[in-house]
């Protein structure tokens, strides 16, 4: 339980962190993370957190720092993080907030965050590495450049032939590989159904958000020959309970549900549900990855990859090899 905090101070800032190329979902192209940087400080100690925000809500870098600046005297009058949850909507200003709080009370305790969270000592996660979607001919190339012991995420983008012919160029040169599909919404039930034999034929694990928001129910007593994944379906605990018969795994990323409160709870609850659960990022630094490999710690399936799409990290930084994420307790919240 988050104790009251006294004499607290929040700094906010914004941070842009470009990216070493554009990266290409189904409807949008990335060039560039802009980050919510929240720090809370006793005096003594400083918690620090940061918010990407949920782009296809609305949740843009101006609405998080207008969302955070709006409850900065309740927490600078002393609001805790459990108050927090009800101060501010789920998203990435929450996000940044609640992770600022977990860090300032694990430096208060002496404790790290993973053991307040009553977790064991986190270990390093095996966490795919993602395909932005380009021509099947490219993206070939990268999955080969990328680690060959690193599961493989690929990006769709609801074009039917070109993204058959990304998945089975993937495959070809990847054959051994742990192949995950990302369609961000960009399918429709009829064109679900010519898709899913080829992801079948093609051995891939898993379909993520085949589609959009708000047609889940397209999905009721549709066959699911691959586990489908929850993404934007799955934005905070409410959502999690009408997933079941629709998905088969959750994927939780801080910036949707607002923050490491609420993401513990909603994998605690998807286990209960008989739902897996994934933790996912809506990119960010080492900073953002640092919390999420704490909630991953109970995850069956693991995207923190946010990182290594930008052209600069922090320092200290979360490492990559072996096809795994090593974050060292030094990075946040140790």
């Amino acid at each position: 339980m988050a104790t009251h905090a006294r004499d607290l101070t929040l700094d906010l800032r914004v941070e842009r962190f470009p990216y070493h190329q554009p990266f290409r979902i189904s409807g949008h192209v990335f060039t560039e993370t802009a980050l919510l940087v929240a720090e809370i400080s006793d005096g003594t100690h400083i918690g620090r957190g940061e918010g990407n925000g949920v782009y296809y809500l609305g949740d843009d870098i101006d609405h998080m720092l207008a969302e955070a600046t709006r409850v900065r005297d309740a927490i600078e009058r002393g609001a805790t993080r459990d108050e927090l949850q009800h101060l501010l909507p789920p998203g990435g200003a929450r996000n940044a907030l609640d992770c600022a709080f977990w860090e300032l009370e694990a430096k208060r305790a002496g404790r790290p965050v993973w053991e307040l969270a009553g977790l064991d000592a986190p270990k390093a996660l095996r966490s795919t590495l993602t395909l932005g979607a380009d021509r099947p001919e490219t993206m070939a190339k990268a999955a080969l450049a990328l680690d060959p012991e690193a599961p493989v995420k690929v990006k769709l983008t609801g074009d039917l032939g070109d993204d058959i012919a990304r998945v089975a160029a993937i495959r070809t040169v990847r054959p051994h590989a742990w192949i995950g599909v990302d369609a961000n919404q960009g399918y429709d039930i009829a064109t679900l159904q010519q898709l899913l034999p080829v992801l079948v034929d093609n051995r891939v694990a898993q379909l993520e958000q085949p589609l959009r928001r708000g047609c889940e129910a397209d999905l009721d007593g549709a066959k699911r020959p691959l586990p489908f994944v929850a993404d934007e379906s799955a934005v905070t605990l409410a959502d999690t309970a009408s997933l079941v018969g629709r998905f088969d795994v959750v994927n939780i990323k801080l910036d949707k549900c607002g923050g490491l409160t609420e993401g513990l709870a909603i994998a605690r609850q998807a286990k209960t549900l008989g739902l897996d659960v994934m933790v996912g990022n809506m990119m960010g630094t080492s900073l953002s990855m640092a919390p999420s490999f704490v909630l991953g710690q109970l995850c069956d399936i693991v995207d923190l990859d946010g990182p290594t799409f930008l052209a600069r990290d922090r320092e200290p930084g979360v490492e990559y090899r072996g096809g795994m994420i090593h974050c060292p307790a030094e990075i946040w919240g140790g």
